[in-house]
């Protein structure tokens, strides 16, 4: 596109009249030495003017939506009786309670088992990643590790540990349901965990070893120091959405008979023939699952910033 001589003179006189007081004249100020032009005042009130339209346009179909969907449920022939069934306030206090006390051994079992995955998965991860013809068959049980546990469904998982190895009768082996159902949870998402990782590691330009070990580092030294850290930084998003899905897969322990937020909502269920404890159990994990999401978008909005400005992620 050729810009004319005239364009080119109107938008410099323009541009001068936003440094200006709209006469040409400098109006001192602050920040550079000049006050605003009447112009810039004008635009920047104009995209405020926008901003509040489109909040307020944005308010409007949202409260309109949520109206519709209101009046097509609660007009629906079947309202009465499924309120009663899966909204009753009375069952609702009844199991508010004991389903908090419950949800208590949810957290324990994700603080004990996201540590164990991170660990598990970070060793699972480097050891696929291992260098030289020796780690093959450690590169290979990894590898089947990985596989089988991504392949094989959780809930699967979880009845065959806490079913099936109480039903060897090993000595010394714990039966404790709420053990047995960590270890399956462990298990299942150290796999996913170590995927994570390895991308992690792989993703990490070789030149970047290369120049630990021209400064003396060893393999390990370089892993250690140079690749594992800047790997688990860039993966710090998917592991974050990883400890989510495991906080609300450790409800599936209630298969095995533990008392948690599921099971304490389950009991309340069989005694009335109620569902509105699981509606109860249902909002508490999303209450809970809601800040750790959150959070996990801050980071990765963050990084992604980071990233755009070249600094260091």
């Amino acid at each position: 596109m050729t810009v004319t001589k005239g364009e080119s003179a109107r938008e410099g006189a323009d541009d001068k009249g936003d440094m200006t007081g709209g006469a040409g004249h400098a109006v001192p100020g602050a920040g550079d030495g000049y006050a605003p032009s009447e112009r810039r005042l004008e635009r920047e009130r104009y995209k405020r003017a926008r901003a509040r339209r489109a909040t307020a346009v944005a308010a409007l179909s949202t409260l309109v939506t949520a109206v519709v969907l209101y009046l097509v449920v609660v007009n629906a022939p079947g309202w009465p009786r499924t309120e009663e069934t899966f909204f009753s306030a009375q069952y609702a206090r009844e199991a508010f309670p004991k389903v908090l006390e419950g949800l208590w051994l949810n957290v324990r079992l994700l603080l004990i088992c996201g540590v164990a995955v991170l660990v598990l998965g970070i060793l699972i991860a480097v050891a696929r990643t291992l260098r030289g013809p020796v780690f093959f068959p450690l590169r290979v049980l990894a590898a089947a590790y990985t596989d089988f546990f991504r392949g094989l469904p959780l809930i699967i998982n979880l009845m065959i540990v806490v079913l099936g190895v109480p039903a060897l009768r090993l000595q010394g082996v714990t039966v404790d349901p709420v053990l047995l159902g960590g270890t399956a949870l462990t298990l299942t998402y150290s796999a996913y965990v170590a995927e994570v990782f390895r991308a992690g590691i792989e993703s990490i330009h070789p030149s970047q070893r290369a120049a630990a070990r021209s400064l003396g580092l060893t393999n390990r030294q370089a892993l250690r120091y140079v690749v594992l850290p800047q790997a688990v930084r860039r993966q710090v998003p998917p592991l974050l959405n990883d400890l989510v899905s495991l906080q609300k897969d450790t409800g599936l322990v209630s298969i095995g008979g533990a008392v948690d937020a599921v099971r304490a909502a389950d009991i309340i269920v069989g005694r009335s023939l109620n569902y509105t404890p699981y509606i109860v159990a249902g909002l508490v994990f999303v209450a809970l699952t809601i800040p750790m999401t959150r959070f996990t978008d801050w980071v990765t909005a963050r990084m992604d910033r980071q990233r755009a400005q070249g600094g260091s992620i």
